[in-house]
């Protein structure tokens, strides 16, 4: 599987065996065979080039799963006798990144220093494909994946605000509700962003069309989008951008959950295991 994946990573038999360690007529036997096996043809052959056949593409997504389980069960065995070393993969929103995930690692390595962190920061909706993957262990997201397949605990709930130009006609109040920005165009987090889908439904709530006027992937672009007169967002704190005015929003529903969320039936090492328990508890 490991050899399939890094074949299939390079696009090039020689350069995955170079990186693999192994001969390059051993890892073709290993590929050839492995297509035997399976009664299909993995990979197509473009001169010295290949590339994933349709049936490769499908295979892909269950030889990561298989492969992660591996790596899962074997740090679960290396260890078990140690819950306060090892290494845990942990995602995070990029809204998390300033404040709560730092906060977080920094308390729990006062604890656990022999304890590593790998870390990814992107979306939800990439934070949850790397759950599935098993390429990361836990993930900081929001709101709540609705994926029977993901447990949840939540970690802490923030109040939206909205931003708006500094020269905004609503720049001068401290609180407002949606309804007040109607006609305004918006700035907002591209699809697949946990922050979109909350804006999406609570402009829906608020009876609300509104334009989409730009799409970005950092609060601090559209914050600073805002502060340039393009439009108004709903963001999480803390504030951010200059020339922005943020204003508390009114609205019953606007706030978000923040929580850690993992595939309930993989396998945890004891010291992911340890992490999820200490962030739980500490919020």
């Amino acid at each position: 599987m490991r050899w399939f994946l890094a074949v299939a990573e390079h696009g090039h038999v020689t350069r995955a065996a170079a990186e693999l360690r192994v001969s390059q007529p051993g890892l073709s036997r290993a590929v050839a065979r492995l297509e035997r096996e399976l009664g299909a043809a993995l990979f197509d052959r473009e001169g010295r080039n290949v590339r994933l056949s349709r049936y490769g593409e499908v295979f892909r997504e269950h030889a990561r799963r298989l492969v992660a389980e591996d790596d899962a069960a074997r740090r679960a065995l290396a260890q078990a006798a140690d819950p306060g070393q090892g290494e845990i993969r942990l995602g995070f929103l990029h809204t998390q990144g300033a404040s709560l995930v730092p906060d977080l690692i920094r308390r729990y390595r006062e604890r656990y220093p022999r304890v590593t962190f790998r870390l990814l920061q992107d979306s939800s909706a990439r934070m949850t494909a790397a759950l599935r993957t098993g390429e990361a262990d836990l993930a900081i997201v929001s709101p709540r994946p609705d994926d029977p397949v993901f447990s949840w605990r939540p970690l802490v709930v923030e109040r939206l605000l909205l931003a708006v130009p500094a020269g905004h006609r609503l720049a001068r109040r401290r609180r407002a509700r949606l309804a007040d920005a109607a006609g305004e165009p918006f700035i907002a987090m591209r699809p697949g962003y946990g922050l979109r889908a909350i804006t999406d439904e609570l402009t829906r709530q608020a009876g609300l069309r509104p334009e989409i006027a730009f799409e970005g992937e950092e609060i601090s672009t559209v914050c600073g989008l805002v502060g340039a007169g393009l439009g108004v967002a709903i963001v999480p704190p803390p504030p951010q951008g200059e020339g922005v005015r943020h204003l508390v929003l009114g609205d019953t529903a606007a706030s978000r959950t923040v929580g850690l969320a993992w595939v309930t039936s993989r396998t945890r090492t004891p010291a992911v295991e340890n992490f999820l328990a200490f962030a739980a508890a500490d919020r």
